[in-house]
C-alpha cells in the first residue's frame, strides 16, 4: 500500500472523526454493470486539510499511465465523489483520489472490479459479503449500497424474493433462527437526469447453532511496501490487521513493530523525538481493523536504505510486512508559486513592450529631453549661417497684419530669444537693393532649414518662388529640409506645387490662437524637433510638463505636424 493510501486512517484518528458516507478503504473493489456507483474519499480526513486553498484530481490508469478524469455525462466528478451513471465493463482498472493543499499531498487508490451482472439471478455470487451469525441472537443487516444522495427507495429482498418493502436501510432481527440463512439483497432506486437507476448490496446471512464462524486474522497486503517520500519530510507508515467480525470471538494476537526502543506519539512528544509509534482500532461495517502507525517525522538520507518490519503474531504462522522507503520525485510546483511566476513573468515579457510604446508616443519630449542634458550640437562646421530662412507672405494687405507679427516677432522671440536658434528673416535681415532672386537662393543655401507659414494670400503672392527654391533645394539638392507651419486656414490645398507630394510627409504645424503661445506648448516642442539640433537655453524642467504624441522628420524634406491635412 502507498504511502499516500497509509496516511488515511491516522488522518481519521487525528481528527477524531468517522466517515459519514460509505467510503471504501480496501484496495479492491468490486461492482456490477449496469448499476450507479461510486468511488469517494473520506470527508473527515479532507476537511481536516482544506483550511488552505487546495486541488482535487481524479485520475485513472490506461496503458501503465495515469490520466486526469473528464467528467461526461456518465461520469460525473464531484469534489471527494466520483460516480459512475452506471458502471460498465469498460471502467475496470486503477483508479486513484489525489488531494493537495500546499502542504500536504494525500492520495487514495483503488481498483475497480466490473462484474457482469447475472442471468440466472437477482445478484452475482461474486458480489456479496458473508456474516455468520449464532441462533437467537439480536442481529441487524445494513444495507451497503445506500449512495451519498439520500432522495432514494430501498427494497429487501431474501433469496430473489420480496422480503420487506419498508423502504428502510437495516432489516432487524430481533431472535435469529435457523430460516433466517439466506442471501439478502437490498435493491437501491435513484434517479439522475431523468433516469431510474439501481445498486445493489447482496450478504449471504449463516445462522448457525453454536459458535461464530472462526476467522484468520491477516495484515492487509503483506510482503514488501515501497513508500515514496523526499529528504526532511515526515512520512508515516501504516500496519494493518483484519481481525474478523464484530459479532466473532475477540482474537489473540501482537501486532508490533522491530524495533524496541520505539516510544508512542502523544500530543506532548517531543520534538526530539524523530520517531513514534501510534496504535488504535477501527471498525468498516461490521469488519474489525488494528493499525499500528509509524511516524518518521523527518525522513533522512540515512532512512532510505533501512527497513521497517511490521510483524503479526497470532496462533497460526507469523506474518510481516516490510516497508522500504525510496526517494520520491520532485514535488509539484505549488499553484500560489506557479501563479506568483506566470504573473511575474507576464510582466516582465511586458515592461520593453511598453517602453517602447511610451518611447514612440513620447518620442519629442524624450528627444528634446537629450538635446538639453547633453548640449549636444551638429551645426558647429556645418559652414551654414542661419539656423532657419523664415518665407511668409510680404505683401501690404489687410488680411496679413497677424501673420507678419507671428513672423517677424513671435517666432523670432521664442526661437531665437528662448532657444538660442538664428533665423534669417529676408525683410529683417537683407539689405534691399540687391536682387531679390538671387538673394533668396544666397540666404537659402546659408540656411539649415526653410520654414514656410502658409495661408491663404501665400499661396497667390509671390513668394511661392522660396517654396519652388526650397523645394528644389529638398528634393533634387538635397541640401535642406523644409518646415511647413499654417498660421492660417487654407481651404484649397490645390494651388500648392505637386512637388510637395514628393516630401516624406504631407503634415503641417498648425498654429492655435488659445493654445500655441506659451514656449512649452506642443506647437514650439514639435518645431524644435525638426530644428537642427543645437544647444538650448532653455530650462530642461520646460520639457517636462506635457508630454502628448510624437512628430516625424524625414530624410530629404521635413515637416511638423499638430492636426493631419492632406494637400491632395
Amino acid at each position: 500500500m502507498a504511502f499516500e493510501s497509509l496516511i488515511i486512517p491516522f488522518l481519521m484518528f487525528l481528527s477524531k472523526a468517522t466517515t459519514e458516507e460509505l467510503c471504501p478503504l480496501r484496495r479492491s473493489i468490486d461492482v456490477l454493470e449496469g448499476e450507479y456507483f461510486f468511488l469517494c474519499f473520506p470527508g473527515s480526513i479532507r476537511e481536516s486539510l482544506h483550511s488552505k486553498p487546495y486541488t482535487v484530481t481524479w485520475l485513472k490508469e490506461s496503458e501503465g499511465k495515469m490520466n486526469s478524469i473528464q467528467e461526461t455525462h456518465r461520469l460525473v466528478l464531484n469534489e471527494r465523489f466520483l460516480e459512475f451513471w452506471p458502471a460498465e465493463l469498460s471502467d475496470l482498472g486503477n483508479y486513484t483520489y489525489r488531494f493537495s493543499n500546499g502542504t500536504y499531498v494525500m492520495s487514495q487508490k483503488w481498483f475497480l472490479n466490473v462484474l457482469k451482472r447475472s442471468k440466472d439471478s437477482c445478484f452475482n455470487t461474486n458480489h456479496l459479503s458473508r456474516q455468520v451469525v449464532e441462533a437467537g441472537r439480536v442481529h441487524t443487516l445494513k444495507c451497503n449500497a445506500v449512495p451519498h444522495n439520500k432522495n432514494i427507495t430501498i427494497m429487501w429482498y431474501k433469496n430473489c424474493n420480496i422480503h420487506n418493502s419498508a423502504n428502510e436501510e437495516e432489516l432487524h432481527f430481533p431472535s435469529l433462527i435457523i430460516e433466517d440463512s439466506g442471501n439478502y439483497t437490498c435493491v437501491v432506486s435513484i434517479s439522475h437526469a431523468g433516469k431510474a437507476f439501481n445498486t445493489t448490496s447482496t450478504i449471504e446471512l449463516m445462522v448457525k447453532d453454536g459458535a461464530a464462524e472462526v476467522v484468520k486474522l491477516e495484515i492487509i497486503e503483506p510482503g514488501e511496501t515501497y513508500v515514496e517520500t523526499h529528504i526532511g519530510k515526515e512520512v508515516i507508515l501504516n500496519c494493518t490487521v483484519f481481525l474478523g467480525y464484530s459479532n466473532g470471538a475477540k482474537p489473540v494476537y501482537l501486532l508490533h513493530w522491530l524495533d524496541k526502543s520505539l516510544n508512542s506519539c502523544s500530543e506532548n512528544t517531543k520534538e526530539e523525538q524523530s520517531i513514534c509509534e501510534k496504535e488504535y482500532n477501527f471498525d468498516s461495517g461490521n469488519k474489525m481493523y488494528f493499525s499500528k502507525l509509524l511516524w518518521i517525522k523527518t525522513v533522512k538520507e540515512e532512512d532510505l536504505n533501512c527497513n521497517y518490519t511490521c510483524l503479526l503474531q497470532t496462533t497460526h504462522k507469523p506474518q510481516l510486512k516490510v516497508f522500504k522507503l525510496k526517494k520520491g520525485n520532485p514535488p509539484d510546483l505549488h499553484p500560489h508559486v506557479f501563479t506568483t511566476g506566470i504573473i511575474m513573468a507576464v510582466f516582465f515579457s511586458l515592461v520593453p513592450v511598453l517602453l517602447v510604446v511610451l518611447s514612440v508616443i513620447f518620442k519629442v519630449d524624450l528627444v528634446l529631453f537629450y538635446r538639453d542634458i547633453t548640449g549636444k550640437d551638429d551645426t558647429i562646421g556645418d559652414g551654414k549661417e542661419y539656423d532657419a530662412f523664415v518665407s511668409y507672405l510680404k505683401d501690404s494687405i489687410s488680411t496679413n497684419v497677424e501673420e507678419r507679427k507671428f513672423a517677424l516677432e513671435i517666432l523670432p522671440k521664442t526661437l531665437e530669444d528662448r532657444f538660442g536658434y538664428k533665423l534669417c528673416i529676408f525683410e529683417r535681415d537683407v539689405s534691399p537693393g540687391g536682387a531679390v532672386v538671387d538673394d533668396v537662393q544666397s540666404f537659402i543655401d546659408k540656411s539649415r532649414r526653410l520654414i514656410i507659414i502658409l495661408s491663404q494670400n501665400y499661396i497667390s503672392d509671390s513668394v511661392m518662388y522660396e517654396l519652388e527654391t526650397g523645394l528644389h533645394k529638398a528634393l533634387v539638392e538635397r541640401k535642406i529640409k523644409i518646415i511647413l507651419i499654417e498660421y492660417m486656414h487654407i481651404s484649397d490645398y490645390n494651388a500648392l506645387p505637386k512637388s510637395l507630394e514628393l516630401l516624406p510627409s504631407r503634415r503641417v504645424v498648425k498654429w492655435k490662437e488659445d493654445k500655441s503661445p506659451p514656449s512649452n506648448s506642443r506647437f514650439w516642442k514639435n518645431l524644435r524637433y525638426l530644428m537642427p539640433v543645437k544647444a538650448s537655453k532653455s530650462n530642461i524642467r520646460l520639457h517636462n510638463n506635457s508630454m502628448s504624441p510624437i512628430s516625424e522628420e524625414g530624410t530629404q524634406g521635413t515637416t511638423v505636424w499638430w492636426e493631419s491635412k492632406t494637400f491632395l
